[in-house]
């Protein structure tokens, strides 16, 4: 490879700076810890730039995110959490005000945990995605099967938004099954103002897993996006479930190597230094 390799989805989080209480659930023992830039530097080996990506609903959080970044040259943007239906506009610039502001790239909510399988289409949620559009921000969507027709009319309501899908939507992996999630990924993936991450991916397949149990979901995204709409990400350190960090990027070059070398330049790190608008 040539291109610059980005790692377009990754975490922090502090245990002793605030609660995740996630984490208190079962099966999470292996990352019930801190995890900090420094073990950020030692895991992420041959990796140019990084997306942090915000973990709880907290503004305060991506205010840290901010800081962090702009102290680790490896962090080349932040996708921070905003309430969406309280005052987006002014959550926004209180970021942008922050220190490490011009790091901030994107904005997530985590929809995964909202009861109403139609949230996104709340006129209030919408009108909170323009505020991310009107600041020139991009939108990532965390969101499982079931959400896919919510998120496909949210980003037809709003196509001059760029919307990210992360890890695909969560596909089953475990269960072997595509259907009805592969027509719903095509059906959004027919949207020009979204693009997406394989990411997420060894976690939803669970232990013991091998890059062929993925391989068949990596193809229909490959096929619905196309490489110029895809990015790899870690999904570090909730991937340290399944995975190490070397396994799961190991994982995802086996599942390019298809590719021409172009090709896999854009998933590899082109697609998301585009779309997060990362510097140099």
């Amino acid at each position: 490879m040539t291109g610059r390799r980005v790692d377009a989805h990754h975490h922090l989080w502090q245990t002793s700076v605030r609660r995740h209480a996630w984490l208190d659930g079962d099966g999470t023992a292996a990352i019930r810890r801190d995890f900090t830039p420094a073990d950020l530097r030692a895991a992420a080996d041959g990796i140019d730039a990084t997306v942090l990506v915000q973990v709880l609903p907290e503004l305060a959080e991506s205010v840290e995110f901010l800081a962090i970044a702009a102290a680790e040259p490896i962090i080349a943007g932040v996708v921070g959490w905003i309430d969406l239906t309280g005052s987006p506009a002014r959550d926004i610039e209180r970021l942008r005000s922050a220190p490490g502001g011009a790091l901030l790239t994107g904005i997530r909510h985590l929809v995964q945990a909202e009861p109403d399988p139609r949230w996104l289409e709340r006129e209030n949620v919408l009108a909170g995605l323009a505020a991310v559009r009107d600041a020139g921000l991009v939108y990532d969507l965390l969101v499982v099967p079931h959400q896919l027709p919510a998120a496909t009319a949210a980003v037809r309501a709003l196509p001059d938004l760029t919307f990210v899908l992360d890890h695909l939507a969560k596909p089953p992996i475990a269960s072997g099954e595509l259907e009805p999630w592969a027509t719903e990924l095509a059906t959004l993936a027919r949207e020009p103002n979204v693009v997406a991450k394989l990411s997420g991916l060894v976690t939803e397949a669970g232990k013991p897993w091998r890059p062929e149990d993925l391989r068949p979901y990596a193809d229909t995204a490959l096929a619905a996006f196309g490489p110029d709409r895809l990015m790899v990400g870690s999904d570090w350190p909730v991937c340290l479930l399944a995975g190490t960090y070397a396994e799961v990027m190991a994982a995802a070059d086996s599942l390019l190597a298809d590719l021409s070398p172009a090709e896999r330049d854009a998933v590899r790190g082109g697609t998301a230094s585009r779309v997060y608008g990362l510097a140099p």
